[in-house]
């Protein structure tokens, strides 16, 4: 199973401190959540897609083509 953005910046935070406590500036922070979202985003997109896959056969044609990114961005970038 891939690792969830999520999984990937307890990882990440679990480098700059011990369990009780973090040593890491507001920055180091920040961009660690960055990267996080940014990899939540593309597993999201890559998921849309992998559905969109499955349901959409090739018997069948969607009146109403989209695109992945362009509904994550509409959805979530606001």
């Amino acid at each position: 199973m891939k690792q969830t953005a999520i999984d990937w910046l307890k990882k990440e935070l679990e480098d700059y401190g011990s369990s009780s406590h973090l040593n890491l500036d507001w920055t180091t922070f920040d961009q660690l959540c960055e990267q996080a979202k940014q990899m939540e985003k593309e597993q999201m997109i890559e998921f849309a897609q992998e559905v969109a896959h499955h349901v959409l056969n090739e018997d069948w044609q969607n009146p109403y083509p989209f695109s992945t990114t362009e509904h994550y961005n509409k959805t979530y970038n606001k």
